[in-house]
């Protein structure tokens, strides 16, 4: 990698301005991949080619293979869409034809393709599911799986139980979709495997939701939130983006909101879709100041808006509602002038350029007029080498780069070298194309990932040079990635210049750096340092919450350093704050660990005299260590005491996420959610 290249030619720098600051630079100059209309015939043409598995290009490198594909792609999506009514041709390859399955008009169409090709692949499969499931087509969804399962198709795998229950439950087919749930269920019996984990995925238990949400079955899903916390499938982004779009459609939006405003605390990322779904509920009940301050949050987050956010920012726009977001609702707009159908497949939960699905067509007589096809995470595997050739074909595809396209393939790139690469050149090409807060954000998150501090300093430099303000998520970002790379000066550093890099900060958002930070400096072995800064920071008036001293009280208990676990545990009584379950826990355990079950034993009486209970592993611990010290009858209290009630007031969620999230933030959480359904 080299850190000399300047993103920034003398030429562009002339003419910035503030052109970091917008949205709104683009390329306007002629393109060969533009606007594409051809007619069956060639199109027919262009696919006569045999049938290859082969990924290896050909002729001309990876680049001009991934061209040559979109082109054969476009030629595809408009043969699907004549009136010819002849068999299409056959695709050249399976990645053709899973792209072309993928943006093809109707299931029929798809359905068509996929019984023309001789050995449908695994990807193949996959993506008819997918479109028959989304179509609610039943009967031909059953009938596909019938065939993988009686090995029709030799050259792909039975689907996985995860993706029969993902399809049936986009069906609406709600009994097939609990068979599979109740099935994947049984097979996360942890007495099957020793390192087998006792409870399915995340992913399942979102699905679960969505399907129980969509069916109105209230109840049922507000129970396989609480199961999904106390079975110790940790609740991710998606979880709460199903909560937050079933409490809006059911018509609490204040509810949604609050959940929506409690994420930042337990270090859970909003979305795009949460944006969406409350941008969507509040232009449509004309809070247009709530969705104004939705509006500079995103920003804040550095998220990009998808259709329903652009939707409600347009009605806010003609309401004439938008004072103090004004620059915010123009950079977060996207160019007209984009002219691709992006279909992005490394991301298919992201926000996407355009429309997969073709909206746009243009029909003229007998010709019809499409977007030309392009997916940036192929691109960018094309491109990982970043050899001469390969950068040459790029050059001479003469794209339209926009902020959002090179977001894209920013993200897509395997390693942080050839992002680096691509975002010094992509600078250099002709056009007005200007690096901004967002591709800058996204390579320097990049960079930080893989720890190439320099060059994250460099650039942060630079915008701070520009006077360009960052996303406050990019900060947080990079202090995380600094402490799992173990540079702690570097964190401190970024922490240091945060107002000058992301803006004045909020207290809320002091506080998570702060509590970024010291978690960085301790996965850096820099404990004691950190116990300095927190009381620092106390001083300042910025006081931590229940995980951050959880996860320091974790990292001491380990080394076994009772002396600064007793010292935090004081810091939590000066601050005001309740212990939780999951902090009693790994006070008991680190009092049995050091031989020390009378001190074990009086956090238990306090624990329960907060009306709080061990689970039964901590229990079991404490037993032990009483029997072992000859305390018999203070061993048989603790059973009596604890009878059946362990395991059942301790999110089994909490352990391993002591900086993250605490069994308070579930129950407040639950609360919230359930009392919408009582």
């Amino acid at each position: 990698m080299n850190p000399l290249i300047d993103p920034w030619p003398p030429a562009m720098k002339e003419r910035r301005g503030g052109a970091m600051r917008c949205f709104r630079h683009l390329v306007s100059s002629c393109q060969r991949h533009q606007t594409i209309a051809l007619t069956s015939s060639f199109s027919a043409a262009i696919l006569r080619r045999p049938f290859s598995s082969s990924d290896e290009p050909s002729e001309g490198g990876r680049v001009a293979l991934y061209f040559r594909r979109a082109r054969l792609i476009d030629a595809l999506r408009l043969r699907l869409r004549s009136a010819d009514p002849s068999p299409p041709p056959l695709p050249p390859d399976p990645f053709v034809a899973v792209q072309a399955l993928r943006s093809a008009p109707s299931p029929d169409s798809a359905l068509s393709l996929f019984r023309s090709l001789p050995s449908p692949s695994t990807p193949l499969l996959h993506a008819l599911a997918k479109r028959l499931a989304l179509a609610r087509r039943l009967p031909d969804l059953r009938s596909l799986l019938d065939a993988a399962d009686a090995g029709s198709y030799p050259s792909s795998i039975p689907p996985s139980p995860f993706d029969r229950l993902r399809w049936f439950a986009a069906a609406g087919d709600l009994p097939s979709a609990l068979q599979i749930w109740s099935s994947i269920r049984s097979s996360s019996d942890p007495n099957r495997h020793s390192r087998r984990r006792s409870h399915p995925s995340t992913e399942s238990y979102n699905v679960v939701m969505s399907l129980h949400t969509d069916a109105g079955a209230h109840s049922a899903a507000v129970a396989t939130f609480s199961q999904m916390i106390q079975e110790g499938a940790n609740p991710n982004s998606r979880t709460y983006t199903v909560i937050i779009d079933h409490l809006v459609r059911s018509g609490h939006l204040d509810a949604a909101t609050e959940i929506f405003h409690l994420l930042p605390s337990m270090r859970t990322p909003h979305t795009s879709k949460q944006y969406e779904v409350l941008a969507e509920a509040y232009s449509s009940a004309g809070l247009f100041d709530e969705l104004g301050r939705l509006v500079k949050e995103m920003n804040s987050d550095g998220i990009l808006p998808g259709p329903a956010m652009r939707a409600a920012m347009a009605k806010m726009q003609a309401a004439g509602r938008i004072v103090g977001t004004e620059e915010f609702v123009q950079e977060l707009f996207p160019n007209d002038r984009i002219a691709y159908i992006v279909s992005d497949s490394g991301d298919e939960e992201g926000c996407e350029e355009e429309d997969s699905r073709d909206k746009d067509d243009d029909i003229e007589g007998d010709r019809i007029r499409l977007k030309p096809w392009l997916d940036p995470t192929a691109l960018a595997r094309a491109l990982e080498d970043w050899e001469p050739n390969e950068v040459a074909e790029l050059e001479a595809a003469r794209l339209v780069w926009t902020p959002r396209l090179v977001c894209k393939l920013l993200r897509a790139f395997k390693k942080a070298e050839t992002a680096w690469a691509f975002f010094c050149w992509v600078a250099h090409q002709p056009g007005d194309f200007v690096h901004d807060r967002r591709t800058v954000s996204r390579m320097i998150s990049i960079l930080a990932r893989q720890g190439h501090a320099e060059l994250v300093d460099r650039l942060l430099s630079k915008v701070r040079s520009e006077g360009i303000l960052l996303p406050f998520a990019t900060v947080r970002l990079v202090i995380d990635f600094h402490g799992l790379s173990k540079k702690a000066t570097a964190a401190f550093e970024v922490f240091r210049e945060a107002d000058s890099i992301c803006g004045a900060l909020s207290g809320s958002q002091r506080f998570l750096l702060c509590s970024s930070l010291l978690r960085a400096m301790v996965k850096c072995k820099r404990g004691s340092d950190a116990v300095e800064l927190l009381e620092e920071m106390m001083l300042e008036g910025v006081l931590p919450d229940i995980q951050t001293f959880s996860g320091f009280m974790q990292h001491f208990a380990g080394a076994g350093d009772l002396r600064s676990v007793h010292k935090l545990f004081g810091m939590v009584r000066e601050c005001g704050l309740a212990p939780d379950a999951y902090m009693y826990k790994i006070l008991i355990r680190a009092h049995c660990k050091q031989e020390r079950a009378a001190l074990a034993l009086r956090q238990f009486d306090e624990m329960m005299s907060s009306g709080l209970a061990p689970d039964r592993a901590t229990k079991a611990m404490l037993v032990k260590s009483l029997w072992n010290e000859g305390k018999l009858r203070e061993a048989a209290l603790v059973e009596e005491r604890c009878g059946d009630e362990a395991d059942t007031r301790l999110p089994v969620a909490s352990p391993g996420h002591e900086w993250t999230v605490s069994a308070t933030d579930f129950r407040r959480v639950y609360d919230i959610y359930s009392a919408c359904f009582t």
